[in-house]
């Protein structure tokens, strides 16, 4: 008899129908595509369906009852986001479309209004798209500078090259807390404090930890943070921005129609209190709910727990990968920083990424190829493409395993017939 505990994926597994599917009647999926958007857990679902079945109308308008318990599960689960990041208050949690959307409202808010030419933003070489497509349209539109941190040969952020960067021309910067391709986990803390004392604000992009450790704005000292549901195992189409109380009342609103108004006259307006002053229209009710159950789920899990499981996943992920000739694996490795994200990034000389990935495929494995809206990361590396696995706490010791397997078979087959 076996009394082995049981893993954290065995624990959870159950709880994701997607897992349980067959594909082509044969076998399951092995999704090692986590990074990209995770899978979600029947309550998530259920909370979804149980909006729409029997609390559908709209939130904050309506003195009928099915409006008054739309508008408190909506308010519920902008309550569970604030704590799950332990905010000072629910005023200080933005509902947005998206983090994508998220960092645009920081941009057109706080940007257009306090920046100017001469001004400078400070990125990294390692921002997602979504980190560096808002900032370069904010530069057109105000004349000011973008700089752009480098990164270290072990794939850091290179905080000496963040310190020369820094000066009293600094007024942003904005930083991912785990990358997307490199895995790396950035000092937010020490990039934080060094930002300040030069009198910059501080926004974090924090897609990529959210769903796997436990995150304190208060403790990193930060002023904006941007978040993405999907990421977080729960619905698309949803995400936050956290900004300090203080910060966000000097904005105006990036967005103009119903709800975000306090009272409407032919030729003016004035605007509503926080959070309502950035959230023009219907919201994504649904979605919104979907996402506060999705992190109760990880919260009744604990943060802690899937850190540590996940930290395992990895450590295997990384020994196993680096048994394969000709591989190169991206960002630092889970010996030197344990804290890295739950990825590894690969490129094998010879082969393309896209072949890997639609070879795995066949064999009902799904990982990530192309540059993971990352280009110029790429262009530094001098690669195209990428290959990336990425895990979660339901992923399993057995997946990688197989994962690997199939992965230098396919690499085989590819130089042979290349």
């Amino acid at each position: 008899m076996n009394t082995a505990p049981q893993t954290l994926a065995e624990r959870t597994r159950r709880d994701f129908p997607i897992f349980s599917q067959d594909i082509a009647g044969q076998t399951q999926l092995i999704y090692l595509d986590h990074a990209a958007t995770s899978q979600k857990p029947r309550e998530v679902l259920d909370a979804l369906q149980y909006y729409y079945a029997h609390d559908n109308a709209n939130v904050h308008r309506g003195a009928h009852q099915l409006s008054a318990r739309a508008t408190e599960a909506f308010e519920a689960a902008r309550e569970t986001t604030a704590h799950f990041i332990n905010a000072r208050s629910s005023k200080e949690i933005l509902f947005t479309r998206n983090a994508s959307e998220a960092i645009n409202l920081v941009a057109r808010s706080w940007g257009d209004n306090n920046l100017q030419e001469g001004d400078e933003i400070l990125l990294s070489l390692m921002e997602h798209h979504s980190n560096l497509v808002p900032w370069q349209l904010l530069a057109k539109r105000t004349g000011c500078l973008i700089r752009h941190i480098g990164i270290t040969e072990s794939g850091e952020l290179d905080l000496d090259d963040l310190r020369s960067k820094l000066n009293q021309k600094t007024k942003f910067l904005s930083v991912v807390h785990i990358s997307n391709t490199l895995g790396c986990c950035n000092p937010i803390e020490e990039v934080t404090d060094l930002a300040h004392k030069a009198g910059a604000l501080v926004l974090i992009d924090a897609c990529q930890s959210l769903a796997h450790q436990v995150i304190d704005v208060q403790s990193l000292n930060i002023d904006f943070l941007a978040g993405s549901s999907h990421k977080l195992c729960g619905p698309t189409g949803m995400g936050f921005l956290w900004g300090r109380e203080e910060l966000l009342n000097t904005m105006p609103p990036f967005l103009g129609g119903g709800e975000m108004i306090e009272n409407v006259f032919l030729d003016h307006s004035t605007w509503a209190e926080l959070p309502h002053k950035f959230e023009a229209g219907t919201p994504a009710i649904g979605e919104a709910i979907g996402m506060g159950t999705a992190l109760n789920y990880l919260k009744k899990i604990g943060l802690e727990e899937i850190h540590s499981w996940e930290q395992q996943l990895t450590q295997h992920l990384f020994q196993e990968l680096r048994n394969i000739d000709g591989i190169q694996i991206l960002g630092p490795s889970p010996e030197t920083q344990p804290n890295r994200g739950s990825l590894a990034t690969f490129s094998v000389k010879n082969v393309h990424a896209n072949d890997i990935a639609a070879l795995l495929d066949a064999n009902d494995i799904c990982i990530r190829s192309g540059h993971h809206c990352c280009q110029p990361l790429h262009r530094h590396y001098g690669l195209n493409a990428t290959a990336r696995a990425s895990l979660s706490f339901t992923s399993t010791l057995n997946e990688i395993d197989q994962f690997i397997e199939e992965l230098q078979s396919t690499i085989s087959f590819l130089k042979a017939h290349s």
